[in-house]
């Protein structure tokens, strides 16, 4: 199972830069997970059309769509229990503090906020920030297989 995972579009409606990588990263998986940040419902209305689509709010996400996703969103994945949030914060310890806050619940976490992309161990959970998607930013690629979880941050 593949799982396509992006944050911070800050975006307050697709471009044909977003259209682009939608059509080449994001479709042909069967998860998308945006880690907040949107910023347009716009953006939201596109990836909801994904049927293995997985939204949850950051802190530039307006009232209204705000209201519309959850903090935090857990699922399972090939048997792999799976959370997706934002973060909070300053950016410094940041995967620390959501290791924290999490201990124990899940095998892997996506987050993002901070814009910078991170794969990192901390005891038995894997927390994966895919960075910003923006022009000159990235995305990850999560493959969850019975040998394991491998990540692949993919340049756009």
């Amino acid at each position: 199972m593949r799982a396509a995972v992006i944050s911070d579009t800050h975006l307050r409606a697709p471009n044909a830069f977003f259209t682009a990588v939608y059509d080449r990263y994001l479709a042909p998986a069967d998860f998308i997970f945006h880690c907040g940040d949107h910023t347009g419902f716009a953006v939201w209305s596109q990836l909801i059309q994904h049927p293995g689509h997985v939204s949850v709010a950051g802190n530039c996400d307006g009232y209204d769509l705000g209201a519309e996703l959850e903090p935090l969103a857990e699922r399972t994945i090939a048997g792999y229990r799976v959370a997706a949030l934002h973060g909070w914060g300053p950016r410094p310890g940041l995967s620390a503090r959501l290791a924290e806050a999490l201990a124990g619940r899940f095998d892997v976490i996506f987050f993002g906020h901070s814009h910078t992309v991170e794969n990192s161990l901390y005891g038995a959970t894997r927390l994966i920030n895919p960075g910003a998607l923006q022009p000159g930013g990235s995305l990850a690629l999560v493959d969850f297989t019975e040998a394991g979880v491998r990540v692949e941050f993919v340049s756009v």
